[in-house]
């Protein structure tokens, strides 16, 4: 059985799809059979790999009760899935009010593709809401990007809370998978500051590798492409293959890298 990973923070800026994007591909260089859930409505996922105008999508999924591996799109990384979305999954929170279970509506969907993949990443959405409740019902961790600057704590509490009362009341095995600090700038005293803050509250939960400001990381997404096909030089690609290292040793697997 493979293993479910929610990327999560409400707040948005903080490189929560760029992280899903290329940490996905680069576990899928590693060998690991990997399949992104895009569970935003802005589907910047989904565009960022390099599909736009595509249904059906995840809203189909959750919705309409469609079988998730009709949905499934092969990108073109061997190893790496994507169940697109789109905007249409804006009215998903509204039309599931009234669905019996309807925080379970993900997981009862992908439990059976655990046994196809090593690992499932899920893009939550930038909120707290139906969608981002979904995703951490439906994830055996959560991820959690946070970008170096000042109000990176904010509304952290609350995202926590949330996984507290998700543990607690629908999904007892939820755990925090890490905690990853995005959009570093050397440069900046408050960074550093920023980042011995995290590390002091989340002790060895927060990766040792840092995902630094990178314009190929931002760039990437604009061709569609992740940013070992847009860049493989890059730093932007350096560190999200040595996060993909550090997700698969904390996980007890072993990977060959592909590229050369």
């Amino acid at each position: 059985m493979g293993k479910s990973i929610s990327i999560v923070n409400q707040k948005g800026g903080v490189g929560k799809t760029t992280t899903a994007i290329n940490l996905g591909a680069a576990l899928a260089l590693y060998n690991q059979r990997c399949l992104l859930v895009d569970m935003d409505p802005q589907s910047n996922a989904t565009s960022g790999l390099g599909f736009t105008g595509i249904s059906p999508t995840i809203y189909d999924v959750l919705v309409k009760g469609k079988d998730p591996k009709r949905i499934i799109k092969k990108t073109n990384i061997e190893n790496l899935d994507i169940i697109p979305s789109d905007i249409s999954l804006v009215g998903a929170e509204v039309e599931l009010v009234g669905v019996r279970g309807r925080e379970m509506q993900l997981k009862r969907k992908i439990m059976p593709l655990k046994r196809e993949y090593d690992f499932i990443l899920i893009d939550a959405p930038p909120s707290l809401g139906l969608l981002t409740v979904n995703a951490l019902v439906g994830a055996d961790s959560v991820l959690i990007p946070i970008q170096a600057e000042f109000y990176a704590m904010e509304g952290l509490s609350k995202l926590l809370n949330t996984v507290r009362n998700i543990q607690r009341e629908l999904n007892s095995r939820l755990t925090i998978e890490g905690v990853l600090l995005t959009l570093f700038d050397i440069r900046l005293n408050l960074a550093h500051e920023v980042t011995n803050e995290v590390c002091k509250y989340f002790g060895d939960k927060v990766y040792e590798v840092i995902i630094p400001r990178n314009v190929k990381l931002a760039e990437a997404p604009s061709y569609g492409k992740n940013i070992f096909d847009y860049d493989l030089r890059s730093k932007g690609a350096e560190v999200y293959r040595m996060l993909a290292e550090e997700v698969i040793r904390r996980n007890g697997k072993t990977g060959a890298w592909q590229r050369i």
